[in-house]
């Protein structure tokens, strides 16, 4: 019959999404607020921050080593391998003296400002100049000048409080440490800088230098390409593509000059070796003219040709005849060891067409044999007469290859005779052909050097002369259109998110950290076996209870507990006077306002109700009911054998006859032993002979043992707990004492549910009990 009463966790476990969701809409405001507030955080941000600007320049360093250079590599030179190392020109183009060179040329050690009401933003031409008229290594410390065109004249400051009119296009500002140069630029245009301020600041160029270092990215474009990109971030994007277009310029410069002064000195070079070359020449040509003569050489090229191909033509002929000697030695070996009347090899490669000719017809008879020999005996006469014939021509066969073979040797051997003479005269030149050769592989080097020396020096005059740009220019600095800081597409979306993950993350804490129980899902999950039999809405006036004829959502939630007690309620006891027990874990879940307002919903019902204070501890009726605290009522009957029960019985609310109420009495010490006492017992036999229900407001269980010292005086033992208060931990308790049947026929009712809207609860110390 229990489980009849409650849900299965399976069937419940399907709606724990939708609950959580619910659970944060329900502080959807708090969501509302963080994004707006971080929106608008965001907003200010983006209003407020200097917009940075990306300028990129593209660069390909021209790479020289394919072209032969008496200064380069030679092996490197004449392989076309490029020599460049695109990392070493990174360094030359971050190097302090080609950024120092770029400093000076646009004086990017005095950078300019406009000011304004909030933020200060950094241009690069200002409506007026400054030069410095104090020595550069003499600054110790950034120094900060204020233009202010708010006056007529406009009026230059310093951080010192220096202050001087400027009167002229050009004036001296005799500042106390360091005095500058101010030039206006175009009086006439001044008029549109009217109300504004600016700031000049002068900084140690080394210091500028630096800063310029770190500020510059430079980057292959891509891994597949040795081109360079060059990048800057900046306020200004002038004040950008002017400094990458700089750069570029000066390593440009720098490489020429470096490449001007290879080419001279490549010149000079060339000179010197002009003159040593000459005379190497002229002892080489002599010395092979007298080696010619001694030697009675002409052209040592056409006799050792003739030579050659004469030697060449008796090797091939040797070679041909050694094959066909061997060829036939095959072909006789195969004849003599064959099997009886097999066939032979043919096209081996003989040079004899008889010979070729008899293995042909002798294979053919092989065939026919071997075709009649199916379908006849051994003795058929044709048969007898092909084996006859094939013995024959088998035995001319191999006297074929004899004679064959000794034609060949003897061919052979007269060839050797012809290559042996060829070989003596050509072994004679050898010798007189190195000697030359080494002669003139030194004239034939000497003269290349000499000419390789006049093509380069026509190449390094004219490379000096006009020497070729260093870089090749991919793209001048071009800026971006849109500032990469910063960036609304980046930031709104961060803000959004922040806004949601903000208020998020405390609520997932917070219910994290939150082990109460909400919904009778949860008793439902936790604690399977005992059924949940009402649920009490939340009343906004927590103190109030119904009275006898109340319509209210509230008072209609205790008859609908009516209703499913006596379901719970045993049968032998339906036409008997009913005790109901309403318990709790722990104080402040509830029960008493619970007991007071089943007794009261009973009532209405024109049942005879007796509302019982049992918390002898900690009693709580006498507040509802705005009587002393000490009024006569159980601990004094259970205490004092004097006292009978109708001292103890009050009347209950309001005019209502049906209702009366026994209040705990004064607060006993020994309150578990007065409940365990047979007068207790006594107590509850006469006045089940008075009341239809009887209503127990009982102590917590988890506290006391008061509870289950009397807990088999119940007909059905109400626990109750409360929303967002009791602890999922302390249902073990109540879960104990079911399966133990320490509490009869226990069911759980949850108390002060608040639907659909938030939870606010405020309470003090949940689990403190006893006066």
């Amino acid at each position: 019959m229990k489980e009849s009463r409650y849900i299965l966790d399976n069937q419940v476990e399907p709606f724990k999404i939708k609950e959580i969701i619910l659970n944060y809409i329900r502080y959807w405001r708090w969501f509302i607020i963080s994004i707006a507030s971080f929106l608008i955080i965001g907003f200010l941000y983006i209003r407020y921050t200097p917009l940075i600007y990306k300028s990129t320049a593209k660069i390909k360093v021209i790479d020289d080593a394919k072209e032969l250079d008496i200064t380069s590599d030679p092996l490197a030179a004449l392989s076309g391998k490029s020599t460049l190392n695109v990392e070493n020109e990174i360094e030359i183009l971050k190097s302090f003296r080609l950024l120092q060179q770029v400093v000076d040329l646009l004086n990017l050690d005095i950078s300019y400002y406009e000011v304004g009401n909030v933020k200060t933003s950094r241009i690069y031409k200002a409506p007026f100049e400054i030069k410095k008229l104090f020595p550069v290594d003499s600054l110790k410390e950034n120094v900060v000048f204020k233009l202010s065109f708010e006056t007529s004249p406009p009026v230059i400051s310093d951080t010192d409080g220096n202050i001087q009119n400027l009167d002229s296009i050009v004036t001296i500002f005799n500042s106390s440490k360091y005095p500058v140069e101010i030039r206006l630029n175009n009086l006439s245009a001044l008029e549109k800088f009217k109300s504004k301020t600016f700031e000049a600041r002068v900084s140690n160029k080394k210091e500028s230098v630096l800063n310029l270092s770190k500020l510059l990215n430079i980057v292959l474009a891509n891994d597949k390409s040795d081109i360079l990109a060059l990048s800057y971030k900046s306020e200004s994007p002038e004040l950008s593509e002017a400094i990458l277009n700089g750069i570029i310029s000066k390593f440009n410069q720098d490489g020429i000059l470096d490449r001007q002064q290879v080419f001279k000195r490549t010149l000079e070079f060339i000179d010197e070796r002009f003159l040593y070359l000459a005379s190497e020449l002229d002892s080489i040509e002599g010395g092979k003219e007298d080696f010619k003569r001694k030697n009675n050489l002409s052209y040592i090229e056409s006799d050792a040709e003739v030579s050659i191909e004469r030697k060449a033509e008796t090797e091939d002929e040797v070679a041909k005849l050694q094959t066909q000697i061997s060829l036939a030695s095959v072909l006789k070996k195969t004849v003599i060891n064959q099997s009886e009347y097999a066939l032979l090899p043919v096209n081996i490669g003989l040079d004899n067409p008889s010979l070729t000719s008899s293995v042909n017809n002798y294979n053919q008879m092989a065939l026919d044999r071997e075709r009649l020999s199916v379908t006849v005996g051994e003795s058929h006469p044709t048969l007898v007469t092909l084996s006859s014939q094939l013995e024959r021509a088998k035995v001319n066969i191999i006297k074929t290859v004899n004679v064959y073979e000794g034609q060949l040797r003897t061919a052979l051997e007269r060839l050797n005779q012809k290559r042996s003479s060829a070989s003596s005269i050509f072994s004679s030149l050898p010798e007189k052909e190195k000697m030359l050769r080494s002669i003139e592989r030194q004239q034939s080097i000497k003269e290349n050097l000499f000419l390789l020396l006049l093509q380069k020096r026509e190449e390094a005059a004219i490379n000096f002369a006009v020497t070729s740009p260093s870089i090749k220019i991919v793209d001048f600095a071009l800026t971006e259109i849109q500032p990469i800081s910063p960036k609304k597409t980046l930031i709104y979306p961060a803000c959004l998110l922040l806004g949601l993950i903000l208020p998020f993350g405390f609520l997932f804490i917070k219910f994290a950290l939150d082990n109460t129980i909400k919904t009778k899902d949860d008793l439902r999950r936790i604690c399977q076996e005992i059924p949940v039999i009402g649920e009490i809405p939340h009343l906004e006036t927590s103190t109030e209870f119904i009275d006898t004829f109340d319509r209210s959502v509230n008072a209609e939630s205790f008859r609908i507990l009516i209703t499913n007690i006596n379901y719970i309620l045993p049968k032998a006891q339906k036409e008997k006077c009913k005790v109901i027990y309403v318990t709790s874990t722990v104080a402040g879940e509830g029960k008493t306002q619970i007991a007071i307002n089943l007794s009261l919903s009973y009532s209405s019902f024109n049942k005879k109700v007796l509302l019982l204070g049992a918390d002898l501890r900690n009693p709580q009726l006498h507040n509802y009911f705005k009587t002393n605290k000490n009024i006569i009522g159980l601990s004094d009957y259970l205490s004092n054998l004097e006292v009978n029960i109708d001292e103890c019985i009050e009347n209950g609310f309001g005019a209502n006859s049906y209702h009366n109420i026994c209040f705990s009495g004064s607060v006993p010490p020994n309150s578990a032993q007065l409940l365990s006492d047979e007068r207790f017992a006594t107590f509850m036999s006469q006045i089940k002979s008075k009341f239809d229900y009887i209503i127990v407001d009982t102590a917590p269980t988890m506290l006391v043992a008061d509870t289950l010292v009397i807990s088999d005086y119940a007909d059905v033992t109400l626990f109750v707990t409360r929303s967002q208060f009791t602890d999922k931990s302390l249902l073990e308790y109540s879960k104990e004492y079911y399966l133990n049947n320490k509490l009869r026929n226990m069911a759980y009712v949850l108390n002060d549910v608040e639907f659909n809207k938030k939870y606010r609860y405020k309470y003090g110390n949940k689990y403190n009990y006893g006066v």
